[in-house]
């Protein structure tokens, strides 16, 4: 099933872009795959302005969110995993959509092969035709 968080980030987004408000993203700046101006992250976040005139070719996909922007004055490529969105919200009234950190913990260890022994003290069980 496809995830729903980068459907609500799309359209809190267009929500706020429709009322003429600033849509700010919060982000792990810390999770690996994130892409950001480390010189803009205080403890371990960074708020993205996503509005439409701060922004060149913005993508919100269902894994990742893309866009070039300046920064100090520097253009930057931005890349951040939709899991490392933290919250979608407007500038100006803060209305918006803080999303759950724990909601996001990503097992990247592949699954360990099942046991084929017996636990000890239990013999093991055979099945006969």
């Amino acid at each position: 099933m496809t995830p729903l968080k980068p459907y609500l980030i799309r359209s809190i987004y267009e929500w706020i872009a429709d009322n003429d408000l600033t849509p700010y993203l919060l982000v792990n700046a810390e999770h690996p795959a994130a892409l950001v101006p480390r010189e803009f992250v205080e403890d371990g976040r960074i708020v993205l302005n996503l509005r439409p005139a701060a922004v060149e070719a913005l993508s919100l996909g269902n894994e990742e969110i893309e866009f070039n922007a300046r920064f100090g004055g520097v253009a930057r490529h931005i890349f951040v995993p939709i899991r490392a969105v933290l919250a979608i919200y407007a500038k100006e009234n803060g209305q918006g959509m803080v999303f759950d950190p724990a909601d996001e913990v990503e097992d990247d260890t592949p699954p360990e092969a099942p046991d084929t022994k017996p636990p000890a003290g239990r013999p093991q069980l055979k099945v006969v035709k």
